[in-house]
């Protein structure tokens, strides 16, 4: 097994080097970690099968990430499995490893395969690592069978093998296909042109635009503090208490606490908005619309 370095070299070497543990060994060290926090059994459990991990984290070199890297998250991986494991269910300790250094070292992978988040679920982490594989044979049973199927046509029959949707194919297929280009790139052929940045839209306020709004709500805020000001003192409390508190009094208690019955309450309320919307409108015929 080629490693990238001379540190993931000497790594491999001193992992084929480690002890070999039996079941009864793997399992005492495992309670000692479990029941004692026992760091020395530990280290011996996790060197014992470091060789696992490295070779788990071969396998993923193909999608371009350092093997420093795979075997630093598939030793993460291993670690992650020692501190989950049961050794009174009576599975040996590399059956239970495995799940936890693939899973830890796919995610990785997907982490890093591309600046744009690839996908999480179930479905996309199977088609990320699996729909070339199953398109490669597809394509090799169709020629086995004389058949000439279309690019669209093994998309369809690698869904149903893998057993996800079709978009999700799609999805995923697209994203393989390419990888990340630069916003300041140029279109081929374009040397002199604009960036590919240039052509996106920009959706943001204009300076102008959000001048003129901070504008308009300060004047809109002094008119308001002037309609209500005008009010009497009793509308004045209501409507405050009705519109402008964070949690809203009810008729109810409002009535409770002026000696009001509640449809008076309301019908007070009505009267000072009432007078509150001829003032604004008087200020600006538009500009109650613009509030509601």
């Amino acid at each position: 097994m080629a490693l990238d370095s001379t540190g993931t070299d000497r790594m491999a070497r001193q992992a084929m080097r480690a002890e070999l543990l039996d079941a009864e060994t793997e399992a005492a060290l495992a309670r000692a970690w479990r029941d004692d926090r026992d760091e020395r059994a530990l280290h011996r459990l996790v060197t014992a099968y470091m060789r696992l991990a490295i070779s788990m984290a071969s396998r993923y070199r193909r999608y371009g990430a350092p093997m420093g890297d795979l075997i630093q998250e598939a030793g993460l991986g291993l670690m992650k499995a020692a501190e989950r494991f049961d050794p009174d269910r009576g599975v040996r300790f590399s059956t239970y490893a495995v799940w936890w250094i693939k899973a830890s070292v796919q995610d990785f992978v997907m982490r890093n395969w591309s600046m744009v988040r690839t996908g999480s679920t179930t479905s996309q982490k199977s088609l990320f690592f699996n729909l070339r594989r199953v398109q490669a044979e597809l394509a090799r049973e169709a020629r086995q069978l004389g058949e000439d199927p279309r690019p669209e046509e093994l998309l369809q029959r690698a869904a149903q093998r893998i057993g996800v949707p079709m978009h999700d194919v799609l999805m995923m297929d697209g994203r393989l296909s390419g990888g990340d280009f630069s916003l300041n790139a140029k279109p081929s052929g374009d040397d002199d042109g604009q960036e590919w940045i240039d052509t996106i839209e920009d959706d943001s306020t204009l300076p102008g635009e959000s001048v003129a709004h901070r504008h308009d709500t300060l004047v809109l805020r002094d008119w308001l503090a002037e309609s209500l000001a005008a009010l009497n003192p009793r509308e004045r409390a209501i409507v405050a208490a009705r519109k402008l508190e964070d949690e809203p009094r009810t008729l109810e208690a409002l009535g409770q606490e002026l000696g009001l019955s509640k449809e008076r309450v309301r019908q007070i309320e009505a009267a000072a908005l009432a007078k509150m919307k001829h003032d604004l409108v008087s200020r600006a015929p538009g500009v109650y619309a613009f509030l509601a």
